[in-house]
């Protein structure tokens, strides 16, 4: 009777926990919002998911790229786009030093992300262009180094080149599965050319003007890359880029989560069989 009492109870329990993670998980991929479009490089939708996510390095997808995405004669209902080239590294002020997430960008960050300055400013277009020695500082960061004191105007050091803090991010903590506020922004740039070397992109996040327009701007966007990389075949078998919308990346979590619950749910009460058929068992005898 024990062992039953303990099977149904661990059923309750991993049914309420997978039930959980499902809920943290989709809130995690809603919290993106229902007007972004993530482009990817590598692959293609009927390819599956791009190899960008395998962690295997593509370089099709370029900042001039990002910025014929974002001139509305290309992509109308676009209303900005932020283009990233991201690392890891320490970054140093005197003595102090913290490992963090480099994240260098356009200055869409602002407008596609919904990021708001502390203290400072954000950099400029300006800036983003001309190779700015310049960094804005996520909250933790800037607490792991400063403490207390002022970021703003000092300079910090990043794999050996020296950069002004020029801005301190607000507070946000995770947002789908970003820890936005344990990292560094830099001019995409500047990012590129001096820290990192190269001249590909890890990703572009486009925001559009409604949700309800998804479709054509996923469509004028295949159109404007199809077009920029020199792809004829508009089937998408030839795509070098993926582009996904955050309704379709919510189905996909579900569909993942779901089966994991189910699976979960299945070990428990396969757990509670085996149990009720020892008891079962014992009384026979």
């Amino acid at each position: 009777m024990l062992g039953i009492i303990i099977g149904v109870g661990a059923v309750i329990v991993i049914i309420a926990v997978g039930a959980g993670a499902q809920s943290l998980i989709l809130n995690q991929v809603e919290s993106l919002g229902t007007n972004l479009i993530v482009v990817i490089p590598g692959g293609s939708e009927e390819d599956g998911p791009p190899a960008a996510l395998m962690g295997i390095q593509i370089t099709t997808l370029t900042y001039d790229d990002a910025m014929a995405l974002k001139d509305k004669k290309n992509v109308p209902n676009i209303v900005d786009v932020v283009a990233y080239t991201k690392g890891v590294g320490s970054v140093k002020w005197k003595s102090n030093s913290y490992d963090t997430n480099l994240s260098g960008c356009t200055i869409g960050f602002m407008a596609v992300e919904g990021g708001e300055v502390d203290k400072g400013r954000f950099f400029s277009k300006e800036e983003e262009r001309n190779l700015s020695r310049v960094v804005v500082l996520g909250s933790t960061v800037k607490k792991e180094l400063f403490g207390d004191s002022d970021a703003v105007g000092q300079k910090v050091k990043i794999k050996k080149l020296n950069l002004d803090v020029i801005g301190v991010m607000k507070e946000r903590g995770t947002v789908a599965f970003q820890d936005y506020d344990d990292q560094v922004f830099i001019p995409i740039i500047t990012m590129q050319k001096l820290i990192e070397g190269v001249n590909h992109l890890g990703l572009l996040r486009a925001k559009i003007d409604h949700e309800d327009n998804e479709s054509r701007a996923i469509e004028d966007i295949k159109l404007t890359l199809r077009d920029r990389h020199g792809i004829i075949d508009p089937s998408g078998k030839n795509d070098d880029f993926t582009v996904r919308s955050a309704a379709e990346a919510l189905d996909m979590v579900t569909t993942i989560t779901d089966a994991l619950k189910y699976f979960l749910a299945a070990m428990a009460a396969m757990s509670l069989i085996v149990g009720g058929i020892g008891i079962m068992n014992i009384m026979l005898i």
